[in-house]
């Protein structure tokens, strides 16, 4: 991840700011405030402003004045039981915004969680950055055989190379004529003073997808909770879920007990079905249960049985 000089100096001059509050604030969150946080090549996550704390989701589900009513393992025990129960309007009381840098594929995935205010870079306003996405090589795979939306086994040898070489020059090729059809370069010079600029609106529909974007994304503890439980899973696409591994430790820092709660009924957690549940309960007494009385599909059914380690029960 690059930054120029006037990124890296506006970044300085928000982080050397000295304002009082009478707010609450997350000390760890303070720390990486403003700060560029590296994704994938060119990309990276800023944290810019935040909004309450463990606190807050306490104080509103109490309807209480304010903070330090209880001590804070009661506080704990509180968050734990909203995030087991769903019990979710206290955790939208806080709210993050993130400045993030992301290739426009990912983009395009992200927004669908329509539940944040978002505001992009403007390619009719200005001139995208001249900075592409390519893969390293070790996420470099083929179309996946059993999965229509994931990949398998990783590209090597010549392959590998005549597909980074594609998406290099295309992308580079593609920025060129983009250059050209504005009549402007990146730097903002003008290529040839006799002839006119295509409109920025309309030339910037020939580059390619792993282009970099911006966007000023903000939204809910109870969303951003949502969106990491879908996109920081090892079955998300790889790009999308570098960005959320590293927005999942900005919540760590953001709301620590929550985070804990959120890690192990979330996360680490399961949902079992009506079913399932009958079926577990069979299998602790000791009764012989298969998949063909159970009344689950073969994908449920192993769901089921991965979920509880029962792996040696798979179909």
């Amino acid at each position: 991840m690059k930054l120029t000089k006037e990124q890296a100096q506006e970044i300085k001059d928000q982080q050397s700011q000295q304002n009082k509050t009478k707010r609450v604030t997350a000390p760890e969150l303070e720390k990486i405030l403003y700060e560029a946080i590296p994704v994938l090549d060119h990309g990276f996550v800023r944290v810019v402003d935040y909004m309450g704390d463990d606190t807050s989701i306490v104080q509103s589900a109490r309807v209480s004045y304010g903070k330090g009513t209880k001590k804070v393992s009661t506080d704990s025990g509180l968050i734990k039981y909203l995030m087991r129960h769903w019990h979710t309007t206290p955790f939208e009381m806080c709210e993050i915004k993130y400045h993030v840098k992301l290739p426009i594929f990912i983009a395009r995935q992200w927004i669908r969680h329509r539940t944040a205010n978002v505001n992009e870079y403007s390619a009719r306003y200005s001139i995208l950055d001249k900075e592409f996405y390519l893969p390293s090589p070790d996420n470099l795979a083929a179309q996946s055989k059993s999965n229509r939306q994931g990949r398998g086994e990783v590209l090597e040898g010549n392959q590998a190379k005549e597909v980074l070489d594609l998406l290099k020059n295309d992308a580079e090729k593609t920025y060129k004529d983009y250059e050209m059809m504005l009549n402007e370069r990146f730097d903002g010079t003008t290529i040839d003073e006799n002839k006119k600029g295509l409109a920025r609106e309309l030339a910037r529909m020939n580059l390619t997808l792993n282009t970099y974007t911006q966007w000023y994304w903000k939204t809910d503890l109870l969303n951003l909770m949502n969106f990491l439980r879908l996109r920081a899973d090892d079955h998300a696409q790889y790009e999308i879920r570098a960005y959320a591994d590293t927005m999942l430790d900005t919540l760590k820092k953001w709301v620590p007990t929550t985070y804990e709660a959120f890690m192990d009924y979330r996360v680490g957690g399961t949902e079992v079905s009506a079913k399932g549940k009958l079926i577990i309960q069979k299998l602790i007494k000791g009764e012989n249960v298969n998949s063909e009385d159970s009344g689950l599909s073969k994908r449920e059914w192993n769901e089921l049985m991965i979920a509880f380690g029962l792996k040696d029960k798979l179909i």
